[in-house]
């Protein structure tokens, strides 16, 4: 017979050790959940709407032109949730050269992805940083993406947004995977075989409630050498109640990037906007750039508004960008050139975005 001493007296005892291992394993996984959150973070071109159920989009813009610069397209994979909950992925397709653009819709399910990898899967089509496999009912195949450029990161600057990456309750938020890059592969369209390779490409994507109410967006990889892009947005932010006017714009000259942004204390001199142009022109503590885009004739985009894509947005493929960058001490253009092929977009009540 075991002695007394020896005998569990505390009936709660059991109790207390399974529930310490319930919270250890409650513990470690909401570190785990916390750690692959701070990852995703990190890396804006990952999916970010884990756990959203309403009112959410996202989306990624892969744009594309062959080398001899005849077909211009742009491929834009994503999500939507509606108010009520309601959700859907998609892939619309833009032809920038015959202005036509096509809306696929999948079910929500068809949308897939895991968390700490930049892989996105609809039905049986894939999209990742370096590369496009299509298998639509008029475009099939698939392209290879070399020397990327991306943004450049920071604690300070997670993404193109900077420290407005870490603001909630952001209408809208924008993200860089490639300023510039390499294209190797072929897509048949409409049956013809169209090969991309030695063109050039460009992604960015952006995920939220809804596009901001008043923008304009414009990008170009074309100019007179490789090496050099320009991307550049003007638009109303609205956060808690009140709204503001923020812009970024970036020029990847060959080997550096020069930021125009609202967070890095750069200065919006001019946006004006008209049927014809769109002129920006904005100033940082070393540089001076002056943008001139030629509106061009334009196609409808679905555009998601408290993330149902019910908005239509009108983008251009074929704008030219003039664009000159000047160094403040000296006064000297360092930058003087047009870009081809050019998106443009111009969107919602631009009277509140002219300077």
């Amino acid at each position: 017979m075991l002695s007394k001493k020896f005998i569990n007296t505390n009936p709660s005892a059991p109790n207390l050790f399974f529930r310490s291992r319930t919270f250890l394993k409650r513990l470690t996984f909401s570190i785990k959940y916390m750690i692959n959150k701070i990852k995703t973070f990190y890396n804006s071109e990952q999916f970010q709407g884990w756990n959203k159920k309403r009112k959410y989009f996202e989306g990624w813009y892969y744009k594309v032109i062959n080398a001899d610069e005849t077909k211009a397209f742009a491929f834009i994979p994503g999500v939507a949730m509606d108010e009520a909950g309601n959700k859907q992925s998609f892939i619309q397709v833009l032809d920038g050269k015959k202005q036509t653009a096509v809306y696929h819709k999948f079910d929500f399910k068809q949308f897939l992805t895991q968390r700490g990898d930049f892989k996105i899967s609809i039905q049986q089509n894939q999209f990742t940083k370096d590369s496009v496999i299509l298998n639509l009912p008029d475009i099939k195949g698939s392209l290879q993406f070399t020397n990327l450029v991306p943004w450049t990161k920071s604690l300070f600057s997670p993404g193109i947004m900077g420290p407005f990456s870490y603001v909630p309750f952001m209408e809208c938020y924008h993200g860089i995977v490639s300023l510039d890059h390499s294209i190797k592969g072929q897509l048949e369209i409409d049956g013809e075989t169209v090969d991309f390779t030695g063109g050039r490409g460009y992604t960015e994507k952006d995920w939220g409630q809804s596009f901001p109410s008043a923008y304009t967006w414009m990008q170009s990889n074309h100019f007179s050498s490789q090496g050099i892009s320009v991307k550049a947005s003007v638009a109303k932010i609205p956060w808690i109640g009140s709204s503001f006017v923020g812009f970024i714009a970036g020029v990847w000259i060959y080997d550096r990037l020069i930021q125009f942004t609202t967070y890095n204390k750069s200065v919006l001199r001019k946006s004006k906007i008209d049927a014809t142009k769109v002129e920006l022109i904005i100033e940082n503590k070393n540089y001076r750039i002056e943008i001139l885009a030629r509106r061009n004739k334009s196609t409808t985009l679905a555009s998601p508004i408290l993330g149902l894509m019910d908005g239509r947005i009108e983008e251009s493929m074929t704008t030219m960008l003039e664009v000159v960058v000047t160094d403040m001490k000296t006064q000297q253009s360092i930058f003087n050139d047009t870009g081809r092929n050019a998106g443009l977009e111009v969107a919602g009540n631009i009277q509140d975005i002219i300077i």
